[in-house]
């Protein structure tokens, strides 16, 4: 237990693990998805026993990969939203009536509160019970009804698949008629995996069981322009204008996530940042470019006291020049972002090929997100 697991991991791409390539198989909730755009959710469920301190790091540092795995994927030609939910299960510190279960974050497109939660996690030794948090993360979070929308749930973890008051087969049963699909990730051999019915439950789920060495550091292949991408990154924080109550807080929030990413490493930051010029990182909701976006007329109506005191004199045509201007700003940046992301990718497949150093959690993971996406319809653009 305790070491475990499972934090997750998840998704993301990228340990360092063996995967069994001849395996089958392979939704806060903040925003309305467009009609047509369909949506993408992934929950994330973390086993934050003690001695995960190692895989919570893995996760940290493949948040963003994660991220941009997913923001390849195009619905009638338009990207989903994607909505991303931590939960973390096994923690002593955790309360035993809830199973020692606790929902991190809802279903939610608000990238930087993950970011901000996944580096909050703190380990302490408990007991993990895999089919309640499957059956509390299938019930309780706001999955979208759309069969066209993508749902997923990676849990990590290397004790007994069976143990706890949840039966996991059920579980997972009920999850499947919600669509929603269950990877497995087991910390440990295959085979043990196999005897403690982590592959069984992925089986079940329809989706992909996979096996990790949890204690694994995670290998970053740096390329060229990963200092060009991190000072675009800092010109884009400057086309960011926040407002309302939460305007102040979320722009220091955007900041101090870019800081949490350099810290795992500057190849992670620039992972992070690539994500930040993708549509996906959308911020209306505190940043008053992104807000005209979303709904022009908004600006019209803001309130003086909204506004940060420096722009709280000024007129609304003074305004709307002004967010016209930083819109223009962001949009050359991203463009300017998107080549080196191109270019900065290529770099990454070239040289893990060149020297098999890359970790294969993250391309077995995409193979089993690209696999499902094929099926539903979505389109994988690179």
């Amino acid at each position: 237990m305790k070491n475990l697991i499972a934090s997750l991991i998840l998704v993301s791409g990228g340990f360092l693990f063996n995967t069994n390539e001849n395996e089958p198989k392979m939704e806060p909730q903040t925003e309305k998805p467009t009609v047509s755009s369909g949506k993408i959710q992934v929950a994330l469920l973390l086993d934050t026993s003690n001695s995960m301190d190692g895989l919570i790091d893995q996760a940290k540092s493949r948040l963003w990969n994660i991220v941009n795995t997913l923001t390849t994927l195009k619905y009638e030609g338009k990207t989903p939203d994607i909505e991303i939910s931590l939960y973390e299960y096994g923690n002593s510190g955790l309360s035993r009536s809830s199973n020692y279960i606790r929902q991190v974050t809802p279903l939610t497109t608000d990238l930087d509160l993950i970011s901000e939660k996944l580096f909050a996690l703190r380990t302490n030794g408990g007991d993990e019970y895999c089919g309640a948090v499957i059956q509390e993360a299938s019930q309780k979070l706001e999955w979208h009804g759309d069969r066209k929308s993508m749902k997923l749930i990676y849990i990590a973890g290397n004790e007994p698949f069976n143990q706890g008051p949840v039966n996991y087969r059920e579980a997972i049963v009920d999850a499947r008629k919600k669509d929603i699909y269950i990877n497995t990730i087991h910390c440990g051999s295959y085979e043990e995996g196999v005897r403690g019915f982590w592959k069984d439950g992925a089986d079940v789920g329809e989706g992909k069981y996979f096996h990790i060495d949890s204690n694994a550091k995670v290998q970053y292949i740096v390329t060229p322009y990963d200092e060009q991408i991190t000072k675009c990154n800092t010109r884009l924080n400057d086309t960011y204008i926040g407002y309302g109550s939460q305007g102040t807080q979320k722009k220091a929030s955007q900041v101090r996530e870019d800081s949490n990413a350099q810290s795992i490493s500057g190849a992670n930051y620039a992972e992070r940042a690539v994500s930040k010029s993708k549509e996906v990182y959308k911020n209306d909701t505190w940043d008053l470019v992104d807000k005209a976006k979303s709904s022009p007329k908004a600006i019209e109506t803001i309130k003086k006291e909204e506004l940060p005191k420096e722009l709280q004199n000024k007129t609304k045509e003074e305004l709307k020049a002004l967010i016209d201007k930083k819109t223009k700003e962001r949009e050359a940046i991203q463009k300017e972002m998107a080549e080196l992301a191109k270019k900065r990718q290529a770099y990454i497949e070239a040289e893990s090929k060149k020297t098999k150093s890359q970790d294969d959690l993250g391309n077995a993971i995409t193979v089993s997100i690209h696999s499902l996406a094929k099926a539903k319809g979505y389109k994988v653009v690179n």
